[in-house]
């Protein structure tokens, strides 16, 4: 079963107040259904969907839906789920605001109910990826540019901070930020894919966290491999050049050290210095000194090369 699936049977499940559960109807069946000959038509591939507009019908209007279940065309041949009403269609229809656009405002005119639509809204068309599979990302297929806009808006009034493309004849709303579909999740009550979706997300964001710490860690020894070696060439050619004796003892020092311990960083050469001579040195006096020996290297390659 799919994460979209789980979390549709999760949300499918919620207890809500009657008033949210007009608001989630309107939501569901604007996207869901058709209108014609006066019947509704409804359909989607999820059972626990049908199951809760089918239960929803009947508690707000006293009508049964008739259902039928049919295989689909598409490769994996899912089931399809038809519930069709034939009575008091007009004034479910006045009532859901279904031949509008965008619903009349009395539908989503406070939190709860804006919440109620928005669960709606997924129950009819969301999409989520499983967080342990892919990248995040949450989408929702809208029919108009117009009604898009609307739950771009209805959507960023929780600070989702949706956003909206054009596929084909359609427009998708979507989101991509880890941090706001977790957000999405608490507002569409579905506690349990939450915290799923959210043991996943720290367990990735560790993880990333490590390598990142980890490339940083190879990178800081690439660094202070290439300096070293650097330092060991400058200071075998002072030898090779008769150059070695113009530097002043303490750097001639750090020199042979450098040689005896060519893999070592400046902070542990410094240690093993103070150490073995019983002088302390720190690593930015070793530093200082090691740009003596680099400065006077330069300056014996330039007279190399200008003879």
């Amino acid at each position: 079963m799919s994460f979209t699936s789980e979390v549709k049977n999760e949300v499918s499940k919620l207890e809500t107040l009657a008033i949210e559960n007009v608001t989630e109807l309107s939501a569901l069946l604007r996207n869901i259904s058709t209108i014609e000959a006066n019947r509704i038509h409804i359909t989607t591939e999820n059972a626990s969907v049908a199951r809760r507009i089918f239960n929803l019908l009947k508690q707000k209007y006293k009508v049964t839906s008739k259902v039928t279940v049919r295989r689909g065309y598409n490769f994996n041949k899912n089931y399809i789920y038809i519930l069709e009403l034939k009575y008091k269609v007009d004034s479910i229809i006045n009532d859901l605001s279904l031949k509008e656009d965008i619903p009349k405002s009395y539908l989503y005119d406070d939190d709860s109910l804006k919440r109620a639509y928005i669960r709606g809204i997924f129950l009819a068309c969301g999409s989520i990826n499983d967080p342990k599979k892919s990248r995040y990302h949450l989408e929702f297929l809208i029919d108009t540019k117009s009604y898009a806009i609307f739950l771009q808006k209805l959507f960023n009034s929780f600070d989702l901070n949706s956003k909206i493309i054009r596929r084909e004849t359609k427009y998708m709303l979507y989101l991509k930020e880890a941090e706001k579909i977790g957000d999405f999740l608490r507002i569409i009550g579905a506690t349990n894919s939450l915290f799923y979706y959210e043991d996943i997300r720290i367990y990735r964001d560790h993880k990333n966290m490590t390598n990142r710490l980890n490339n940083c860690e190879q990178a800081n020894v690439d660094k202070m491999i290439e300096t070293a070696t650097r330092q060991v060439q400058d200071i075998e050619l002072l030898e090779e050049e008769k150059a070695f004796s113009l530097l002043d003892d303490k750097v001639k020092e750090v020199a042979i050290y450098r040689k005896k311990y060519p893999e070592a960083s400046l902070l542990e050469l410094s240690e093993i210095i103070s150490l073995e001579t019983g002088t302390m040195i720190t690593k930015s006096g070793l530093y200082h000194r090691m740009n003596k020996i680099k400065h006077l290297a330069n300056k014996v390659r330039e007279n190399k090369k200008n003879k």
